[in-house]
């Protein structure tokens, strides 16, 4: 679908899917999915004070439209945005913001899922995670000590 609108971005200002809204609108969708995922207070059975993502921005971004197309190639979808938050986010802020639209739900859903699940996989973005316990890097579901 060549036609379909991309918006992907890796930034440190805050985000929000309400703010996708916009990007994905279209008339031929008769479904918008949205997705955030949200700072929590714990990890792997510990707490969590606050995260700090860092990314290479280029690279990531290059992977974020890569899985943006990948989408575009698998579901008939109207428009996507999949934006990431970098730098230090506290308890409760968005780190990531998805949006799909299409013109029936479950093609936006299913797109949805995939993309957020294959960023987690595939995208150079780099957390650290702070609690009581001390600061860790987080690879998948491993915590590695920081060297800070």
């Amino acid at each position: 679908m060549a036609d379909a609108r991309v918006s992907v971005a890796v930034t440190s200002e805050p985000i929000s899917a309400a703010a996708l809204l916009p990007l994905v609108r279209d008339d031929r969708a008769g479904a918008i999915a949205t997705f955030e995922g949200a700072v929590r207070n714990h990890h792997a059975g510990k707490t969590v004070a606050f995260l700090e993502y860092e990314a290479y921005i280029p690279m990531a971004e290059s992977e974020l439209g890569k899985i943006a197309e990948r989408a575009r190639e698998r579901w008939p979808i109207e428009a996507i945005a999949i934006h990431h938050r970098i730098g230090r986010l506290e308890i409760g802020e968005i780190s990531v913001a998805l949006a799909v639209s299409s013109a029936h739900r479950n093609e936006a859903f299913e797109a949805l899922r995939w993309a957020i699940d294959t960023l987690k996989e595939t995208v150079p973005i780099w957390k650290r995670e702070t609690g009581p316990d001390g600061t860790f890097w987080i690879e998948g579901p491993e915590q590695v000590p920081a060297a800070d």
